[in-house]
């Protein structure tokens, strides 16, 4: 541990600067002790960065190792991860692609730990990375903004190996090695919306100082019979109401769900799904992510790329041969996960093809034998409606410097303000209209 190196949580005998302060911050349930923090100390000058990965013993016998390099680990990830417990975010071509297309654009720099039991197989990978924004860096998740869950790889006996508890000491020495190597310092931990479990096991993060996510996600239990669960979530005036819909929309053309494997296919929708988004967002007064740069080029990527074929499901709902709705998900492991959907927003609209075509890909999912359909982050309203769960997530923020301690205190500030607004049943339709409205009269509406 060089003299630049810092705890980012109290513990007896050592101390360091930590997020807490928020009033919904969950604290382990421990002991005090006598805690002496450190001060903040600034990163050593970065030099040369060294070729190759960084290796560490934690004081628990596990051995650690950082790489900055996909490549350099790829064959292991791809043979740990057909057997450790992740979920579909962490599956290597899905984070690869996004490296490739959007991370190497923005200067992001992997920081892939993995962590072996002595000299045995690997226990678990930290898929983490280091961006730069202005003259802050901060250690993150690899592609956390286009994962809606972010967490570890697991062995199937991590929890054996690292129980409830005792990830801590681990953690402190993932954060030491980190900060030895001139390629991976940072100004602050952030990581967000980690779930509390990660396929079987405790998610071994929440061990950390904590504070709750602004936005849930949301997970409907599937059954086996399509006419089943539909009439167990919607009324019967709401069936009847949405099947005259669903022949309004036939008075325009045959109405077809259309899920084909074809590649050429794919990227077609894929791009009607970009525009409409695009319209979508600048009616609500959202920003259009998918314009930022290499977001486009990620998701063409990912619905064209014949590694991930098992992975990616793409759809659209045909009126005649209008593509009145559209969509981009992913199947893993037993589950469907809805990320981009979207319509057209003309004369069709008033039928609603989104929600017709919602639900073909729920009936889709029964027909294929998932069991669950996850609609991922977001609280908005419609996922109530099919849901039976409510997944909380969490975030870790920490500082390393002082600088990060600044970012870190407005950012909580900002989180903390963020989730009271989205949690308020009053205040987030207010603000929600009161955003559709500053973007109606500050910008024109899309062209057809």
């Amino acid at each position: 541990m060089s003299a630049s190196s810092v705890d980012l949580r109290p513990r007896k005998a050592r101390g360091g600067p930590s997020a807490s302060g928020a009033a919904d911050v969950l604290q382990r349930n421990e002991p005090s002790s006598e805690k002496r923090p450190l001060p903040f100390m600034v990163a050593p000058p970065l030099v040369a960065a060294p070729a190759g990965s960084a290796e560490a013993t934690s004081g628990s016998a596990i051995v650690l190792q950082a790489c900055g390099d996909l490549v350099e680990i790829e064959p292991e990830w791809r043979a740990f991860e057909r057997q450790a417990d992740h979920t579909v975010f962490q599956s290597f071509d899905w984070l690869a692609t996004w490296q490739r297309h959007i991370g190497s654009r923005q200067g992001t720099i992997p920081a892939i730990v993995l962590g072996r039991d002595g000299d045995g197989p690997i226990l678990f990978i930290l898929p983490f990375a280091i961006e730069t924004r202005g003259t802050v860096r901060r250690l993150t998740w690899l592609a956390a903004e286009l994962c809606d869950y972010n967490a570890p790889l697991l062995a199937r006996r991590f929890s054996d190996r690292v129980g409830a508890g005792r990830f801590e000491p681990v953690w402190h020495d993932v954060v030491k090695l980190l900060r030895a190597d001139p390629r991976f310092r940072f100004d602050l931990v952030d990581l967000q919306k980690m779930p509390e479990a990660v396929g079987g096991q405790r998610n071994p993060l929440l061990d950390l100082e904590i504070l709750v996510h602004a936005s849930a996600a949301h997970i409907a239990d599937l059954g086996d019979d399509w006419e089943a669960f539909y009439s167990a979530k919607r009324s019967s005036a709401t069936r009847k109401r949405e099947r005259r819909q669903i022949k309004q929309l036939a008075e325009h053309g045959d109405v077809r769900f259309i899920d084909e494997g074809v590649r050429d296919g794919h990227a077609q929708t894929m791009a009607t799904l970009i525009r409409q988004k695009a319209r979508a967002f600048a009616r609500m007064g959202i920003e259009d992510f998918l314009a930022r740069p290499g977001y486009r080029e990620f998701f063409l990527a990912a619905a064209t790329d014949p590694r991930m074929r098992d992975l990616i499901h793409v759809s659209r709902l045909e009126v005649g041969t209008i593509p009145a709705a559209t969509g981009f998900g992913l199947k893993f492991r037993g589950c469907y996960y809805l990320i981009l959907s979207s319509y057209e927003d003309g004369e069709l609209s008033r039928f609603g093809p989104g929600r017709a075509h919602l639900q073909a890909l729920l009936r889709h999912a029964i027909d294929c034998g998932l069991r669950h359909f996850d609609f991922t982050v977001g609280d908005e309203a419609y996922k109530r409606d099919w849901c039976d769960r409510e997944l909380r997530l969490y975030d870790h923020l920490a500082a390393a410097s002082l600088r990060g301690a600044v970012v870190v205190a407005l950012t909580t500030a900002f989180r903390r303000t963020k989730r009271f607004i989205k949690q308020s049943p009053r205040l987030w339709p207010i603000f929600s209209k009161a955003r559709a409205l500053a973007a109606l009269l500050r910008f024109p509406r899309p062209a057809p």
